[in-house]
């Protein structure tokens, strides 16, 4: 009996067959089309290649030009992209990646290339392990979040830097039927700096549809002396008012730590399948102002589901004297990856430029 979900590939069915048919776009196959890989003539290995001709890496990757933007893909479906691979030069912050369902003119995914993958902060360079996102030396951006289609996937990268950059990219999927009851993968990028005093920082809101959330990546730069990471992470669900049905204990504990992240007297990294703080970038001394943490959790085996809409908060917290909180004034910018039923509301406007940039 062949598989029936096909996409939906691990260790407990990949030896079962499958109809599907397996296709890869890349800048050797900008379409992904059967037995046409690798027939370039002309690309950014040609001068390397002149000696062997077609056939010998002569189109390895895409220069996007400043101000522009590439398409990566244009699929037509009922398909699922099974895995993103990438590796820009430049500035991530300023590399735009979009992607849109079924023909749709609004974004599903929209977002900063770094901060997609879990990795905002370019140096110093720390291995990213997880069952979603893969982070590889010297920096390879790997995807595997199931992204299913019906009609169509286009995915896009815009350049909004003042200077050219060069990306090699492969995007491998799969073209099968899709079952009724499968929704579509959103993410979403915000970034607040610093954020007003005692306000209440939004990673997503304005969702309406039936759908479940599957992961958040958080990119916090701390503007204070001090802990700060107090605060408690909230899910509003399906018309909750002043109160959410879901609330954590601290940004630490969501992000399945505990304690400050403390042992000995340091930041300890890790990096699990689920859940990680991924990467502390750190002046001289613990608890220093200026310190920045990257961090990710997926929901992958706890997804929280909504029928109607959802909305998810942070607070940032810190201590003053008398052991009180400290509402803090923090660099917070955030990813929330989701799978909801179309049509998808516009996602606010990206900040400019000045506005993405860490400094």
């Amino acid at each position: 009996m062949e598989q029936e979900n096909s996409f939906m590939t691990g260790l407990h069915n990949l030896s079962q067959l499958s109809s599907a048919k397996s296709r890869s776009i890349s800048p050797e196959n900008f379409t992904g089309e059967k037995g046409a890989g690798g027939m370039a003539e002309d690309g950014t290995g040609a001068r390397a290649a002149r000696d062997l001709g077609k056939g010998w890496k002569v189109s390895p990757s895409v220069i996007i030009k400043a101000g522009e933007t590439f398409t990566l893909c244009d699929i037509e479906g009922p398909g699922a992209i099974k895995h993103i691979w990438m590796t820009p030069t430049g500035y991530r912050r300023h590399e735009i990646l979009r992607v849109y369902w079924d023909g749709g003119d609004v974004p599903s995914v929209e977002c900063p290339v770094g901060d997609f993958f879990a990795c905002a902060y370019k140096e110093p360079f720390r291995p990213l392990t997880s069952l979603a996102v893969c982070v590889n030396p010297g920096s390879a951006f790997n995807c595997y979040w199931p992204m299913p289609f019906r009609r169509q996937c286009r995915m896009t990268l815009s350049n909004m830097s003042r200077e050219d950059m060069v990306l090699y990219y492969q995007i491998d999927y799969e073209l099968s039927e899709i079952p009724p009851e499968c929704a579509y993968f959103h993410a979403q990028f915000r970034r607040v700096n610093p954020l007003p005093y005692k306000e209440i920082y939004t990673i997503l809101d304005g969702v309406e549809g039936r759908g479940h959330y599957v992961g958040t990546y958080m990119a916090w730069g701390s503007n204070n002396n001090g802990w700060w990471g107090e605060g408690e992470l909230k899910f509003y669900l399906d018309g909750d008012g002043e109160f959410p049905t879901i609330c954590g204990t601290g940004i630490e504990d969501y992000f399945c730590g505990s304690y400050n992240f403390d042992v000995y007297s340091q930041y300890s990294e890790y990096c699990t399948p689920y859940a990680g703080l991924a990467k502390v970038v750190k002046p001289d001394g613990l608890y220093k102002s200026q310190t920045r943490f990257s961090m990710y959790r997926w929901h992958i085996p706890d997804p929280i589901r909504f029928e109607q809409n959802i909305r998810v908060t942070a607070q940032a917290l810190g201590w003053r004297a008398g052991e009180r909180y400290l509402p803090l004034r923090e660099d917070i910018a955030t990813v929330a990856f989701w799978y909801q039923t179309l049509p998808v509301k516009p996602f606010p406007a990206l900040p400019d430029a000045d506005g993405l940039e860490v400094i």
